[in-house]
């Protein structure tokens, strides 16, 4: 079962495009913005809320931590790290109306 898990994580860190290496002051996403079942920005440690295009430029300079960047046709978006924990997991964290 361990082995499965290690693999599943390599696979889904092949899925991300970007991986951007964060600075020691970034923030991480506590939240979903979502509007009709979409997500449609991020809600940030220090309690901020942004855009999901600005969430993808912060993560591309670092700004957000444990994030990797991924697209669905023209669009990018915010993917978790797998890290071996689904605690931390974008779609496993709390949803606020955008």
């Amino acid at each position: 079962m361990e082995q499965s898990n290690q693999l599943g994580a390599k696979l889904a860190v092949h899925a991300l495009d970007q991986i951007p290496e964060a600075k020691n002051d970034a923030k991480t996403i506590v939240g979903l913005v979502k509007s009709n079942g979409r997500t449609t920005g991020y809600q940030l440690s220090d309690g901020s809320t942004v855009s999901r295009e600005e969430g993808v430029a912060m993560a591309k300079q670092g700004n957000i931590k444990g994030v990797g960047i991924a697209h669905r046709k023209d669009t990018e978006y915010l993917k978790s790290i797998p890290d071996g924990s689904e605690n931390n997991n974008l779609g496993n964290l709390p949803s606020i109306s955008g």
